[in-house]
């Protein structure tokens, strides 16, 4: 019995001594076979994670293009930029990190605030921006603490920066970080998260922005298991976007912003051969560098508060009646409708359409007057008269032909407006109403429904200087323009009355006559904001309310004998055409002929406005003091 329990449990002891090394054995070949799959077969796999947490790749993004004027001057260009960058995944305590980053680059607590939802919201291992525009001094201070900071990184890149400001605020626009939409848009692009990326918001550089973006280039680098960085193995530069070149010039523009000075309101200037836009400026605008960089609240909050309205692009969102500026629209009109332009019509001060009474700006009116005079005296009564037997069909078609109530896609600038040139079916389908006779007389001279742009106003003018269709563009190319489809006899009259209009003995644009051998044709333009009396009209402007004054409204060409350049003038509530728009339009076209005259003239202007503003300010400072409450160490008067 002993010898047989003896045996079998030597057996069994045998057969566990075999199971345990099979089972070994067949653990060791699989780990082995593992070993061997991993070693040959992964091989490439786990090279490249290892690669991966060696080697960081790192974007660059790309130097946008650079926007020059006609003469290759600079209007956007790139300036080095020093700014710091944070990423979240190599950063072991982010409060501590944002304290001592806060001390040394005085961060306000909107930028902390900022960071600190870039850090919870974006992937971790794409860099924050903490702060641009850093001078030399703080960042080399952060430069020699970078041992202590894990995941800071000084980086030296570009920002964009207009060297005119606001003369081309509202031409260029600005550049800015891409919103989460635009992301989404990108398939994600991990570009679109980087702190340096900035795509055009508005203007030329929105219009423009995907020649003018260029293409990323990419930074290779060993980083320690800290993310440091060891060594830079391999870089691919960025491709920098296109530079673009406008028809602008750029002297003239920054010529014309000036020239505005403290008034809000527009400059137009068009080759009128070509269609390229010399000048397109409106002001009071914003800076487009503080946009660029990131405004302030504080700033923002001025420029919505301004009733200035310096966010509004006038040249192409402001619409306005275009006033006494659209009576060469319908004298052509009459002219194409078979009147004769010596025919006359007796304008006693006012013109009755039953019991109703439309006055003219002269109240003892104008006598007798033939087309000639009407334009250069600007009579209410003969478009009176004449709207009233051509009708608004055609004085609406004319409009249309001379480039009112259009939108110009050929002008690359966002957000235009086209206006509107009213018409019966209009009318019609606006308020289900039936035109009425007393509403031509309105358009006949600018007013009613009417509505026109700066820019509108000036491709008007020169289509009539050059018997042209000018289109009018901001980017060289295209093809020259036609033909105009109006009787060149007519437009040769419309422009000999224009002439008289500055040059001759009774024009009311008499006192804006080019102080250079060389003449300028124009119209003076005067749109109502609201019912004036006679009293507070013309020179007394300047004793109503601001924003209840009339708009001032002009357009010109020159030479008369052989018109090269058109422009119009809008300056809101600038009291009349003839007062504030017609010497601003002189300046301006002086200065495409004479520089250094306009350039005097400029410097004598500006003087002048600095006096005025420092009294305006001593005026103010004068009244608040009077109005403070009385400080608590001095005696607190008697009632």
């Amino acid at each position: 019995m002993k010898l047989t329990s003896e045996a079998a449990r030597e057996q069994m002891f045998t057969r566990r001594t075999l199971f345990v090394g099979a089972a070994t054995g067949g653990l060791g070949l699989l780990l082995g076979g593992r070993m061997a799959y991993l070693s040959i077969f992964e091989q490439e796999k786990y090279k490249l994670l290892a690669e991966d947490n060696r080697v960081s790749v790192r974007l660059i993004p790309p130097r946008r293009g650079w926007i020059v004027d006609r003469n290759g001057k600079p209007l956007a260009v790139n300036q080095p930029d020093y700014r710091l960058e944070m990423i979240p995944e190599q950063i072991t305590d982010l409060e501590q990190t944002l304290a001592d980053l806060t001390r040394l680059l005085r961060l306000p607590p909107e930028e902390v605030a900022r960071i600190r939802e870039a850090a919870a919201t974006q992937p971790k291992y794409l860099p924050i921006q903490v702060a641009a525009g850093i001078s030399w001094n703080d960042f080399a201070a952060i430069n020699v603490r970078l041992p202590d900071y894990d995941g800071v990184q000084p980086v030296r890149g570009f920002t964009r920066y207009y060297p005119d400001g606001e003369a081309v605020g509202h031409l260029l626009g600005y550049v800015g970080a891409p919103t989460r939409e635009q992301y989404l848009a990108a398939d994600r692009d991990p570009l679109y998260l980087h702190p340096a990326f900035k795509l055009g918001k508005d203007g030329i550089e929105k219009v423009l922005d995907v020649p003018l973006r260029g293409k990323a280039g990419a930074r290779r680098v060993e980083v320690n298991a800290r993310g440091r960085v060891i060594r830079e193995l391999s870089t691919v530069n960025d491709t920098p976007g296109q530079t673009v070149k406008l028809t602008i010039d750029r002297d003239l523009q920054s010529f014309a912003a000036r020239r505005l000075g403290p008034e809000s309101g527009s400059v137009v200037v068009i080759d009128v051969w070509t269609g390229d836009v010399l000048t397109l400026v409106s002001m009071p605008a914003f800076d487009p560098n503080s946009f660029s960089d990131g405004i302030s609240h504080k700033e923002w909050n001025a420029l919505m508060s301004d009733d200035h309205n310096p966010l509004i692009n006038k040249t192409v969102q402001g619409l306005y009646p275009p006033g006494s500026t659209f009576k060469p629209v319908t004298a052509l009109a009459a002219l194409e409708y078979g009147i004769d332009p010596e025919a006359t019509v007796h304008c006693p001060g006012a013109y009755y359409l039953g019991s109703h009474r439309f006055g003219c700006w002269r109240r003892g009116g104008h006598g007798t007057v033939n087309l000639d005079k009407s334009i250069f005296q600007s009579c209410n009564v003969y478009y009176y008269t004449r709207g009233r037997e051509i009708g608004i069909e055609r004085i609406a078609n004319m409009a249309k032909r001379l480039g009112l109530g259009h939108e110009y896609e050929s002008l690359s600038l966002p957000a235009q407006r086209d206006g509107l040139v009213p018409t019966p079916e209009w009318k019609r389908r606006r308020y289900d109403k039936e035109w009425l006779t007393g509403e031509t007389l309105n358009t006949a001279i600018g007013q009613g429904y009417m509505l026109t742009s700066p820019l509108q106003l000036a491709v008007m003018s020169a289509r009539i200087a050059s018997g042209r269709s000018v289109v009018p563009r901001l980017v060289s190319g295209g093809s020259t323009p036609g033909t105009l489809d109006v009787d060149p006899e007519h437009l040769a009259r419309i422009r000999y009355a224009m002439g008289l209009t500055v040059n001759g003995p009774q024009g009311t644009a008499g006192r804006s006559r080019l102080p250079i051998p060389i003449q300028m044709a124009g119209k003076t333009g005067t749109a109502q904001v609201r019912a004036l009396t006679s009293a507070t009209r013309g020179a007394n402007y300047k004793s109503i309310p601001w924003k209840f004054r009339d708009h001032g409204h002009f357009i010109a060409f020159a030479p008369v004998e052989e018109p090269r350049y058109a422009v119009s003038v809008v300056i809101e509530h600038g009291g009349g055409g003839s007062i504030t728009a017609a010497p601003i339009a002189k300046d301006v076209m002086t200065f495409l002929f004479a520089p250094e005259v306009a350039m005097a003239a400029l410097e004598r202007l500006e003087e002048g406005w600095g006096r005025e503003a420092a009294q305006r300010a001593a005026v103010a400072a004068a009244a608040a003091q009077a109005a403070a409450p009385p400080s608590p160490t001095e005696p607190i008067p008697d009632a």
